[in-house]
């Protein structure tokens, strides 16, 4: 089956490559001259603009969009807009809002396109594990769509379903980050308290290999935290600043909105938050006032 697809950056190269080698052909554009170059020269197809990535498709087309989520996608759905035909499908496979989604399916829909939103997680690791798929969308050009989705899967019937109507892929897909993200927190602290037991000279690379098998708290993120750790045992060299690509802010709002109690998820994005405040204004305030009442020290720079 032929795909499109837009931006081949790392995640977007791989899974080219991976749909390759799954007997796919894929016809890539972005703008970097060198990443299609890199992909022509893999076995698939390059494209040199929008109009000739969709001139090199057979028709009913399949097009995948992987830019960032906001602005470029709509940008991107707009210039592609005028070269598509009726019964085209547009997929976006980045990490959008899902409220963006549902609106852009009514918006392509009454043009007589298809729009399947799917949030992928699998990062840099795809090509190798495969990719887990959450998709959302009208159920006909999903199932045309499944020998792709096939392809990108860690197996044919693993990792990846239609998970609802348009917008449950990219909704589904935020919840699991803000998931993510609780994850993360929960390992950063467990092993900073065991790194501050200095009586005990405790070695966390190898705690890290011991909960890998057997251990109720095993999973893929441990398994590459305990990698990580055997690679750098102090962290040397790295600041304490966590970034978010918007994900886990939106799983939060929701939260707020259905009234459910997130307070995990909810914290593990104000400690992401807080690690980019260079000797934050919060924590000076609370010094000064408990210097104020009890008079306990406060350290100056």
């Amino acid at each position: 089956m032929q795909l499109g697809l837009i931006g081949l950056g790392k995640m977007g190269g791989n899974m080219a490559e991976r749909l390759r080698l799954g007997g796919h052909q894929v016809v890539g554009f972005d703008f970097s001259q060198e990443a299609v170059a890199k992909l022509a020269a893999t076995g698939n197809v390059g494209a040199a603009s929008l109009e000739d990535l969709v001139k090199k498709l057979d028709a009913p087309r399949a097009i995948w969009i992987m830019v960032p989520s906001g602005a470029p996608v709509d940008e991107t759905i707009a210039k592609l807009e005028p070269f598509l035909a009726p019964g085209d499908t547009l997929i976006d496979g980045g990490n959008s809002n899902y409220k963006d989604s549902i609106r852009r399916h009514a918006e392509v829909t009454a043009k007589g396109f298809n729009f399947v939103d799917v949030g992928t997680s699998g990062g840099v690791w795809g090509l190798k594990e495969g990719y887990s798929m959450m998709i959302g969308g009208d159920k006909a050009p999903v199932e045309r769509l499944r020998p792709i989705f096939e392809a990108l899967a860690p197996s044919a019937n693993q990792g990846w379903g239609h998970v609802g109507p348009a917008g449950a892929g990219h909704f589904v897909k935020m919840v699991h980050n803000g998931i993510e993200y609780g994850l993360m927190q929960a390992y950063a602290e467990g092993f900073t308290i065991m790194e501050k037991k200095e009586s005990l000279d405790l070695n966390l690379p190898q705690i890290a290999e011991i909960w890998r098998y057997g251990s109720v708290v095993r999973s893929w993120l441990l398994d590459l935290t305990a990698d990580a750790l055997k690679q750098n045992p102090t962290l040397d060299g790295l600041e304490a600043y966590v970034s978010d690509s918007g994900e886990g802010r939106w799983t939060v709002f929701e939260a707020i909105d259905l009234n459910v109690s997130a307070p995990v998820i909810t914290e593990s994005l104000i400690r992401r938050i807080r690690s980019r405040e260079e000797n934050n204004f919060t924590d000076r305030m609370l010094s000064i006032m408990r210097n104020a009442f009890g008079g306990h020290a406060i350290k100056k720079n």
